[in-house]
């Protein structure tokens, strides 16, 4: 079997064709060469006939540019943030760049982490998404003069794109007490947000737009009808139980604050009776087809995936990323 890897020269030579044809097919530039389609082909096949690859490190040093182009998110096993990472792997494509996708799991040291590394690569564009503070990566970014954009949740040294968490929370939440029924008891008669972190800018805006709507339709709004347990089902397993006991029962409406945690609900949900549960009316802020296939109605709110790439991308093409602006695209509110 053969071992040596092919040189850009081999590979003219065995094209008929000059170097640099080769080097625009292989990083993606032949259109704008005008470069024939058969020859691209007839590149790209010898290409991997014959092991070579692109090293791009080399290649970032030598021209400045390595066509990559970066996303962290928080982690993979989410909906929403896979949703995220498709629509950026397709628009980086769309402008012949390399995408890279790194879940940093939360973890801000490990944020830093994977940013330098990425940047030890020479992306050229990053997209800061969902991370726990955007504003020390952020830091980092400048200082490598790496262009950057914070997608999710909004810093304070770049450019950002975010979901209009209140306007959804508020929507979510009219939603919810207009569909419910009066129920028995002060505390029952009430509705209730479970999920998220109190410390996390996005649930800190769906908490005020929450209570901001109860306090309108209801005319009363209390702090112990928020419970900002965390984003884990088993945490907000917990948080749930402890509320049916303390009001004795299920509340005539209770807001879910992402799908994790309403996996947790779920959980609890499921050692109840079912006509308990015909007797509360369920939301979640986030979005997840199967879960039409519950046994209760649920109304979601289902983030602008496209919009927030889209906006993000633009931002990037026209230069503006440095300008520390924050965007807010709308949700929307699906109903069951």
């Amino acid at each position: 079997m053969p071992t040596k890897k092919s040189t850009i020269y081999d590979l003219a030579a065995l094209a008929n064709v000059s170097a640099s044809t080769v080097s625009a097919v292989l990083s993606d530039s032949w259109r704008e060469r005008r470069i024939a389609e058969a020859t691209a082909l007839k590149i790209r096949e010898l290409a991997d006939k014959h092991l070579y690859s692109i090293n791009r490190q080399a290649s970032g040093l030598r021209k400045s540019k390595s066509g990559l182009t970066g996303m962290i998110i928080p982690q993979h096993d989410n909906r929403f943030f896979s949703g995220m990472a498709q629509a950026f792997e397709r628009f980086a494509r769309e402008r012949q760049w390399h995408p890279l996708v790194v879940s940093t799991l939360r973890d801000p040291s490990l944020e830093l982490e994977t940013v330098r590394t990425l940047i030890s690569y020479r992306v050229e564009y990053l997209l800061i998404t969902g991370a726990t503070d955007p504003d020390p990566v952020s830091k980092v970014c400048r200082q490598h003069g790496v262009a950057h954009v914070n997608v999710d949740l909004p810093g304070h040294m770049a450019a950002s794109v975010i979901s209009d968490n209140y306007w959804g929370a508020q929507e979510l939440t009219r939603e919810l007490i207009q569909r419910s029924r009066p129920r028995r008891g002060t505390l029952r008669n009430r509705a209730y947000f479970v999920g998220g972190l109190s410390t996390d800018y996005a649930t800190q805006r769906r908490i005020e737009g929450f209570s901001d709507v109860v306090r309108a339709l209801e005319d009363a709004f209390s702090e112990h009808q928020v419970d900002a347990c965390g984003y884990a089902g088993d945490l907000a397993e917990a948080a749930v139980r402890k509320l049916y006991a303390r009001i004795g029962g299920l509340p005539k409406a209770l807001f879910i604050n992402s799908t994790i945690a309403l996996e947790g609900v779920a959980r609890f949900l499921k050692t109840l009776p079912l006509e308990e549960l015909n007797d509360c009316v369920f939301g979640c802020y986030d979005w997840d087809p199967f879960a039409s296939m519950l046994s209760f109605p649920l109304v979601m709110v289902r983030q602008n995936v496209d919009g927030l790439m889209a906006e993000a991308f633009r931002i990037i093409d026209d230069g503006s990323y440095a300008r520390k602006t924050v965007v807010e695209i709308k949700p929307e509110l699906i109903l069951p």
